[in-house]
């Protein structure tokens, strides 16, 4: 499988964006500076992979937040899409709208790769740690929607 994507390692410097979340608002990485940030890309809101992944990521939010980071969901959904998913899902973090796949793009979490031993392009199941100065101290790429967020945990000395 070729890879048509450029990937981020740790200690590159992460992709800015400003992206609109599920209430309308605008939400910079800039703006995140002097904080830690988990930034997840999933392929679509309220598909059961990403409801388990994105659930996971509620429940762990206590201990993430007590962690010192912030968490950011981001897709290529609409906003009317995900702030619907995100009052049914009860969920307490932004969900970012990336329709034109730009941030997607940066971060290298959309292009090729294997669905059901098929070669496809789309959104790559990826997240990603950033530290205080902007910098990525995880790029995690290919990452499976059950159990992803303890084993971020565990890379993060959480648990």
């Amino acid at each position: 499988m070729t890879d048509t994507t450029t990937r981020l390692a740790a200690g590159d410097l992460a992709p800015d964006f400003t992206l609109t979340d599920q209430d309308g608002a605008d939400v910079s990485l800039h703006d995140l500076r002097g904080q830690k940030v988990v930034v997840y890309f999933y392929p679509a809101a309220g598909t059961p992979g990403c409801t388990t992944e994105t659930c996971d990521f509620r429940d762990n939010l206590g201990s993430l937040k007590g962690a010192g980071y912030t968490v950011l969901g981001i897709s290529k959904d609409g906003v009317a899409k995900l702030k619907a998913w995100h009052d049914e899902e009860s969920l307490t973090f932004p969900l970012l709208s990336d329709e034109g796949l730009d941030v997607h793009k940066a971060y290298g979490a959309y292009g090729e790769k294997s669905l059901y031993g098929k070669t496809v392009t789309g959104v790559i199941r990826s997240t990603f740690v950033i530290d205080e100065e902007g910098r990525l101290t995880q790029a995690l790429y290919n990452v499976k929607a059950t159990g992803h967020v303890a084993s971020l945990r565990k890379k993060l000395g959480i648990d």
